[in-house]
């Protein structure tokens, strides 16, 4: 075929402009797709919130399943557990308890014997600390045992939740 310069570069021109909404066509769909990437991965990526409730719910899971070593990861180091409980006349005590004897005791009881099952009622977070009220009733081997109130204190540390203090109550009545 005998094509003239003019048409030539006619045909040319539109060859380029098709190239060129292709290119145009394919920025578009790359722009939606890295878009679409980047709020799905946000979607995925945990709040403080999200950590704070699953450090919690890991120490409630570890307790009954009765693994002493995921327990002590829960806990920063030096941290105090401490319930709030009645003496024999009646008052308030505080009764204080030391991490690892605590882990130690749940460690050896039989999985599924402490269930604590707890409700997230309240969390507060300000920067690295935490704070977590949860109403929770406690049943052991099956039966219902005490009901209360857990208070965490959690402190953020090297990027990781970790509760530095517990406190609780502990009653028999007026559980829900």
């Amino acid at each position: 075929m005998d094509f003239s310069r003019e048409s030539e570069m006619g045909y040319c021109k539109n060859r380029v402009i098709l190239t060129l909404r292709k290119i145009h066509a394919m920025l578009k769909t790359l722009s939606v797709l890295i878009f679409a990437a980047f709020f799905s991965f946000q979607g995925f990526a945990q709040t403080d919130e999200d950590g704070v409730k699953a450090v919690v719910s890991k120490l409630f899971t570890s307790m009954k399943t009765a693994d002493e070593q995921v327990i002590l990861s829960c806990f920063a180091d030096n941290a105090i557990m401490q319930s709030i409980i009645k003496d024999k006349d009646g008052k308030n005590t505080i009764k204080s308890d030391g991490v690892i004897g605590f882990a130690a005791f749940v460690g050896k009881q039989p999985q599924g014997a402490a269930d604590e099952r707890i409700v997230f009622e309240t969390i507060k977070i300000d920067g690295d600390l935490a704070l977590v009220w949860t109403p929770y009733q406690f049943f052991y081997n099956g039966k219902f045992s005490h009901c209360g109130v857990n208070v965490f204190g959690l402190i953020k540390a090297s990027g990781t939740w970790k509760i530095h203090y517990l406190i609780d109550t502990r009653r028999k009545d007026n559980c829900k």
